[in-house]
């Protein structure tokens, strides 16, 4: 049992995190046991993601005044929270292959950017490309017209060295 400093510091110490966040996740891990849920932490902590079971007293009074408040609703039964610092998909994909793995593990609800995501919502963003993937796409769909215009700029250019090029051939027969 936290003690009431104890309490007092984690509720501040989470409250921190909840405003620098760029996603939250809210998982049931009912039925799991510590050893799976110790392969659920490792897993996120290698893409830099925390995973912290929470008493959803403390899980309230850390959400006041942030974006987390939206999800006040969902803190019943038992909750774990996903802590997102980078990439909201790379995040998802992990729970939900984590979830393919131990069906008991329970996304009760996302909040990606101020927008709560329901779980269906959740693996759907999970199966989104990464964003470095997405980027990629965006700098080949920018580069596509650009690398046509050329092409199309181009063609008059080498149209007439073929018709110099074969006007040489005939002269020099």
């Amino acid at each position: 049992m936290l003690r009431k400093e104890e309490k007092r510091r984690l509720v501040q110490e989470l409250h921190e995190k909840f405003k620098s966040v760029k996603a939250v996740f809210l998982t049931d891990f009912t039925g799991l046991d510590v050893a799976t849920l110790t392969r659920l932490r490792g897993q996120l902590k290698e893409h830099g993601i925390e995973y912290k079971v929470v008493k959803n007293t403390l899980l309230r009074r850390a959400s006041e005044k942030t974006a987390l408040e939206a999800l006040a609703e969902y803190f019943v039964g038992p909750n774990a929270v996903v802590l997102v610092y980078d990439d909201p998909i790379r995040s998802a994909k992990v729970l939900v292959d984590f979830v393919k793995e131990e069906p008991e593990l329970d996304i009760k609800v996302g909040l990606v950017e101020g927008r709560v995501l329901r779980p269906e919502d959740v693996k759907a963003l999970a199966s989104l490309p990464s964003r470095e993937v997405l980027i990629a796409q965006l700098i080949g769909m920018l580069k596509a017209p650009l690398a046509h215009l050329v092409g199309v700029l181009e063609a008059p250019v080498q149209q007439l060295l073929g018709v110099l090029e074969a006007i040489k051939e005939r002269k020099q027969q």
